[in-house]
């Protein structure tokens, strides 16, 4: 049987994004293919930490070196140690986060780049990881012989900022978990909002890392128009500390929204479902989103969406959401209120995000990526 090294090590470092990506998409190819043989590469762990495999066609295979010191060999010194070293012989290698490791001259290579928010808004990034980013990423994507993009933007990203062949890249879908759906137990949606301190307040919700690229400080000026004009409306936000995260406590400092602005911090993912169900609208006007998971999530529960008209988000949201311009306050004010009032609006929102949402599944996701698998081995 072909042997494929899928590289898990974000689905057990990280909670969201990539990690719920590396992580679905496992769990959806372990319940179709039965006729090659997967290796999950993990760095940072040992066997005795890991749960049973997702089937038994899978084995993991985890080095307790962290990824950090992987990244200083493979990418700083470029000490050329092969992933197979850690993986076994393999066919082909699948890097999941960005960047590829060194491989042996007969393993094909399979990178998914996400996003390319480091170059396309620059100023939202770490200065350190933008960097590294900057020097590794191009260097990975031209070393792989065939790309996975999160959308259409980032596949055109990919074209205009590296000048890869278009042939080269696949857009792969990510999808949504069938735990997002409505919820009409009051008793569950009560429970969560005294969980998180919304007892009794209506708000409205953004999901996501705090960090500039979200545009969570316009989000509150937004708000502090609409409460100066006498809308009662609170903003949750549910999101670990990340970097740059100064703005937004300015922001609420700046307007006075101290008193209705619920910063959550990470929620895990059982709790989002009951989240998303009390929110009166979503709001993620982000400046870059490779994919934007929230959007997709909040339609499976009922929740009518305000995203951003750039990047990947008017793609992921299609005609089920309100866009807006991301750097405009007004507008994003304007969109909240008119969600908030118009029955009609909302209901009509609620029922297409239904249906945009089922477009996207990781069973869907996972049969698209088996074929590039094929594809790749037959090369």
């Amino acid at each position: 049987m072909p042997a494929i090294a899928i590289d898990y090590t974000p689905a057990w470092e990280q909670t969201a994004g990539i990690g719920r990506y590396a992580r679905e998409l496992t769990a959806a190819l372990a319940l179709q293919d039965q006729a090659k043989t997967f290796r999950l590469f993990v760095a940072g762990t040992s066997l005795a930490n890991l749960p049973p495999a997702p089937a038994a066609n899978f084995t993991w295979q985890p080095t307790f070196l962290a990824p950090r010191w992987l990244a200083r060999l493979w990418h700083r010194a470029r000490f050329p140690l092969p992933v197979e070293v850690f993986t076994g012989r393999i066919d082909l290698f699948h890097a999941t986060d960005f960047v590829l490791p060194p491989t042996l001259p007969t393993t094909r290579k399979l990178l998914t780049v996400h996003d390319l928010s480091f170059a396309r808004v620059p100023e939202t990034a770490s200065p350190p990881l933008k960097a590294y980013l900057d020097a590794v990423v191009p260097r990975s994507v031209s070393h792989a012989d065939h790309i996975l993009a999160d959308s259409e933007a980032t596949k055109r990203d990919l074209v205009d900022l590296y000048r890869t062949p278009a042939k080269k890249v696949t857009v792969l879908y990510s999808g949504v978990d069938k735990r997002y759906r409505q919820i009409n137990d009051t008793a569950v949606l009560e429970s969560m909002r005294a969980k998180y301190g919304l007892s009794g307040v209506k708000y409205v919700l953004s999901v996501g890392t705090v960090q500039p690229r979200k545009n969570y400080a316009r989000v509150i000026e937004a708000l502090a128009l609409l409460r100066a004009s006498g809308q009662d409306l609170h903003y949750a936000i549910a999101g670990g500390k990340g970097w740059l995260d100064d703005e937004i406590h300015q922001a609420i400092e700046r307007t006075g929204m101290n008193s209705f602005v619920h910063l959550l911090g990470f929620v895990a993912d059982e709790d989002l479902p009951a989240l998303y169900n009390g929110a009166r609208l979503l709001v993620l006007p982000s400046l870059y989103e490779g994919f934007g998971f929230p959007v997709l999530e909040a339609m499976a529960c009922g929740t009518p969406v305000i995203t951003s008209e750039i990047s990947s988000l008017p793609e992921v949201a299609g005609e089920a959401a309100l866009l807006v311009d991301p750097y405009d306050v007004d507008a994003i004010a304007k969109a909240m209120v008119a969600l908030d009032n118009d029955k009609a609006l909302r209901a009509r929102l609620a029922e297409a995000g239904f249906e945009q949402a089922a477009r996207f599944s990781w069973e869907r996701s996972a049969a698209q990526l088996n074929a590039i698998y094929d594809i790749m081995l037959k090369a």
